[in-house]
């Protein structure tokens, strides 16, 4: 099931683009379908996850960037509540809540940086 979050743009064309994106990246977890992450993430993006803990891990290239997504978006039995969608210029802040297969949730945030139309910066962070 597909489920849209509240979405702020900041009313100018780079926003609006920056949206465009957020959405269509959304739509990958949404859809458990992570097909479009090639047309959406940069050659040299990189992506600050939350495991394992404290700091998380980094990941950096287009590869290693859609490997970690597709591996996210198509697990079994989870899903993405998405709770607010943030847009200003090129950032974008993500709140949602990641449900596990076993019933039990996490809640976080992923700021999102884009340039060129491309993904090239995520960074996300989890309460607990």
């Amino acid at each position: 099931m597909k489920q849209d979050s509240i979405v702020t743009v900041h009313p100018d064309e780079h926003s609006r683009q920056t949206a465009e994106i957020m959405q269509r990246f959304n739509d990958v977890f949404q859809l458990h379908d992570p097909s479009a992450l090639q047309g959406l993430v940069a050659e040299h993006c990189v992506i600050e996850n939350t495991v394992p803990a404290p700091d998380g891990a980094r990941h950096v290239g287009r590869e290693a960037c859609v490997q970690l997504w597709s591996t996210i978006a198509t697990q079994p039995g989870t899903r993405f509540d998405l709770e607010e969608t943030f847009i200003a210029g090129e950032r974008a802040t993500i709140r949602w809540r990641y449900w596990l297969a076993d019933g039990n949730s996490i809640r976080g945030v992923n700021l999102m940086r884009v340039e060129g139309g491309l993904i090239v910066e995520a960074m996300g962070y989890v309460k607990g």
